[in-house]
């Protein structure tokens, strides 16, 4: 089972001057199940979905994604209704910028709709020792890994935390 490492930052700003002209890519993100720290999302772009389970809390978690035809996603995507996000994502090369490790990339999301104003920002890492030696730069705001408030899946069905409002750029 392959294993996602990650950790997740509220950043500072709006990152739109930093991302300059980068294409994003726009995701639409429905649950179809959450159970305890146990999700199940289909995640549908413009040129392909899948179906991801993904299981745990905090940097390290198994995750599990199957590739399915756009036809099965859209049916599946009528079983998400309130429990849906949408965002654009973008990457952008920390190394080029920031000094971290090559390779070293942050996928941006900029989130729409009901969390219109909401800019997170994403980063994979190899190794748990990867991930807890990186840090992150300044424009990067306060750590949301592993507090299940500002995960996907709660965002969808809860919005956001309403205690964090007056924090967002």
């Amino acid at each position: 089972m392959a294993t996602e490492i990650e950790r997740k930052f509220l950043l500072a700003e709006d990152p739109a001057a930093r991302l300059g002209d980068s294409t994003g890519q726009h995701l639409r993100q429905g649950y179809l199940a959450v159970d305890g720290t146990v999700e199940v999302r289909v995640r549908i772009t413009s040129a392909s979905a899948v179906v991801t389970i993904k299981a745990g809390r905090g940097i390290s978690r198994s995750e599990v994604e199957m590739p399915v035809p756009m036809t099965d996603a859209e049916e599946l995507w009528a079983h998400t209704l309130g429990r849906r996000i949408e965002k654009m994502r973008y990457r952008f090369d920390l190394a080029a910028d920031d000094g971290a490790a090559p390779g070293t990339v942050a996928e941006v999301d900029v989130y729409q709709g009901e969390l219109a104003g909401l800019f997170v920002a994403e980063v994979e890492f190899e190794s748990d020792a990867t991930a807890t030696a990186f840090t992150p730069p300044a424009w990067f705001s306060r750590e949301l890994t592993g507090d299940e408030r500002w995960c996907n899946a709660s965002l969808a069905r809860h919005g956001m935390p309403k205690e964090f409002i007056d924090e967002l750029p």
